[in-house]
């Protein structure tokens, strides 16, 4: 065995089943809090790769002990420290959008950047950047699409005349993505956003739903604000049934009641975040990416070794 995935508690389940499917092993990384918030990390026994598993919500005092993790995992021999972030946070602040503001983006990507040797990450938000080599300068990053997730989670059940909608102009082509496999059509809203929570919003051909049902589609609900206002429209233009679909979950548990109440029957993700709308995992998904630190044989090995214990 070549790697080992070290993951902190709350992403244990997701690490797991990456590790199944890698066919190596996942260890978990203990964490305690002092009396006044300082963190102590302490990680396993671990091969030369060393795969660091942690979704970046909330991503305050998680940033911190990843660095913490990273440097215990080197002191303990790993040559490689790669970061699978499924959820990458601090990634919308891609500019200073008034005078003083900090460009999250740039200082997060470069503090990553400068302490493990590569990165994995899913649907990464990004607006005005080409590519996360930039967000990331001198490593591997490498960003998965979520589409084929969200695809055959959709498929079982789906009938030919759902309609998938994308909230605003930018999901255009991430929505078709999803759409394409199960040959859907797609409708894609305008959104004009008023503040954090309250969003005005537009859907062109919205008077084709009427009588079918529609999955909403986008790549993160945090509020929910814009996908409860999409679900208003919906249901206003006739809509038979609105569900909605997402790669990262960060809604909480009012903020899924609230969708619910907007008349949103179902909510799923994919699980790059725990969440309870979590309902697919991401780790089929992960596995290319990886495979330039984590070579197939890997787990060709590892079921050999199990079947001569078998034996």
């Amino acid at each position: 065995m070549t790697a080992t995935i070290h993951s902190f508690e709350e992403c244990l389940p997701a690490a797991r089943r990456l590790a199944d499917v890698l066919g190596i092993a996942c260890r978990a990384i203990k964490l305690r809090h002092f009396p006044d918030g300082e963190s102590l990390v302490q990680v396993a026994a671990t091969e030369r790769t060393a795969i660091l598993y942690r979704s970046l919500d909330h991503p305050n005092d998680k940033l911190v002990e990843l660095l913490l993790a990273a440097s215990a995992l080197r002191d303990r021999g790993a040559r490689h420290v790669i970061l699978v972030a499924p959820y990458l946070g601090y990634m919308r602040q891609d500019m200073a959008f008034r005078p003083g503001e900090a460009v999250s983006q740039k200082v997060i990507g470069r503090l990553l950047a400068a302490h493990v040797d590569g990165l994995v990450t899913v649907d990464p938000h990004l607006h005005r950047v080409a590519s996360l080599a930039e967000v990331l300068p001198g490593i591997d990053a490498v960003a998965v699409s979520a589409a084929m997730t969200l695809a055959d989670m959709l498929r079982p059940g789906i009938t030919p005349d759902t309609v998938l909608i994308g909230p605003d102009a930018e999901s255009r082509p991430w929505v078709e993505s999803v759409a394409g496999p199960l040959g859907l059509p797609v409708l894609v809203g305008e959104k004009n956003r008023l503040g954090d929570r309250q969003v005005e919003l537009a859907i062109a051909g919205i008077q084709g739903v009427r009588g079918r049902p529609v999955v909403l589609v986008d790549d993160l609900i945090s509020s929910g604000a814009t996908l409860a206002r999409c679900a208003e429209l919906l249901h206003a233009a006739g809509a038979a049934r609105v569900e909605a679909v997402a790669t990262h979950c960060l809604a909480g548990p009012n903020d899924l009641a609230k969708l619910a109440a907007a008349g949103i029957a179902r909510v799923r993700s994919t699980d790059t975040v725990p969440s309870p709308a979590a309902a697919a995992s991401i780790a089929p998904s992960l596995v290319d990416a990886l495979a330039r630190w984590v070579p197939p044989s890997c787990a060709i090995a590892q079921e050999s070794a199990a079947s001569g214990d078998a034996d």
